[in-house]
């Protein structure tokens, strides 16, 4: 989940998007469960297993922006789209080695220009794929290695990705795998730069995050307005960090442990404003996802309360992405991507996500 764009645009989402009215904690989980929503539109299918999206936003015009899509297979890709979900040819990376997640951030410094960068995790290869926005050139010199010196395949595949850029401007990408350590070293952060020639590498800056050892780690999701990371420890519930490593590896929450009916998956996030919102959470077996305070409680920004339940029409869904700004006029108040077992992504209206629904 990026936003890095003209401030403009993000103050039109602040003013078009509906205000927040969080249900009483007190209510039950059938209380707070929305009827299915319906999504938009439904992606061309790619050919062999969807996982997870990220969307580009065009900053000169919304309405040209893209979805960036993973098919996770030993001949996988990146699929490209439009925001009606149609495959953009020219742009599909294919012949990739099991990419997994993806993730995009803006203007990061390749020759002395800024450049919005999308960023793979390509598992078989155990390296970072890395293709320049929106022309989707490669400029990671063929690939940057992460996990060296890890033993075994497991703790090398890569999973989860997520970017994060710092006030400063600094841009680090946050990298998760299959398997991993519980010692608060799970997760490995990489500063990426220009190595010179026009390409980039990736300094690692540090290990950090806690694992219960029950089942994996995938989704990674990072707040830069607020400086947060947050991440999907599949079985037990939310982590969330400090993003910037100069602030430390403390353990900030943990959330979202109860009523989850199989593994937690993909994490997006909804900004209402600079500091308020919601973190969306897929629960798989379910085919729902599970909606938290994003600002935290009245003094305590890092107790995150169930919102709301919102049921969805993708299948087992996996990764997800969302945009807060306005796009075109299907997505007048932000974009939900969501990932489906079918091969597809679903595309979601942010007001049909939040909107009050009557309860039988």
């Amino acid at each position: 989940m990026k936003q890095t764009i003209p401030i403009v645009l993000l103050a039109i989402a602040i003013l078009s998007c509906h205000d927040k009215k969080q249900l009483n904690a007190n209510q039950t989980d059938a209380d707070t469960t929305a009827s299915v929503v319906k999504p938009l539109y439904v992606t061309d299918t790619v050919a062999h297993d969807t996982d997870d999206p990220a969307i580009w936003i065009n900053p000169f015009d919304p309405a040209a922006s893209l979805i960036i899509g993973t098919d996770k297979d030993q001949d996988g890709g990146l699929y490209v789209f439009d925001l009606k979900g149609k495959i953009l040819q020219d742009k599909t990376i294919r012949g990739l080695q099991r990419p997994d997640n993806v993730d995009i951030e803006y203007g990061l410094s390749l020759n002395g220009k800024p450049t919005d960068i999308a960023v793979t995790t390509e598992r078989f290869t155990h390296k970072l794929r890395i293709y320049s926005l929106p022309d989707m050139k490669p400029v990671d010199g063929g690939g940057i290695e992460v996990f060296a010196g890890q033993t075994g395949n497991s703790e090398r595949d890569l999973m989860g990705i997520a970017l994060y850029k710092n006030p400063a401007g600094k841009i680090y990408a946050i990298v998760g795998r299959k398997s991993g350590p519980t010692d608060g070293t799970y997760l490995w952060q990489y500063l990426l730069s220009d190595n010179g020639k026009g390409q980039i590498k990736a300094d690692l800056v540090r290990k950090f995050g806690a694992y219960s050892g029950l089942k994996e780690i995938e989704a990674i999701a990072v707040d830069d307005q607020l400086g947060y990371v947050y991440y999907s420890d599949e079985g037990k519930g939310v982590r969330k960090y400090y993003a910037d490593p100069e602030k430390g590896s403390k353990e900030l929450a943990l959330f979202a442990t109860t009523g989850f009916t199989e593994d937690h998956e993909g994490i997006s996030i909804y900004q209402s404003s600079d500091s308020t919102g919601y973190i969306l959470v897929s629960d798989q077996g379910a085919n729902s996802f599970q909606l938290f305070s994003r600002e935290g409680g009245a003094g305590k920004p890092h107790e995150h309360a169930l919102v709301k339940k919102v049921k969805v029409s993708a299948s087992h869904s996996d990764g997800s992405d969302m945009v807060s700004v306005p796009l075109n006029d299907d997505f007048k108040n932000g974009l939900f991507v969501v990932m489906s077992d079918n091969k597809t992504f679903h595309l979601y209206r942010w007001e049909d996500i939040i909107a009050e629904q009557k309860l039988p």
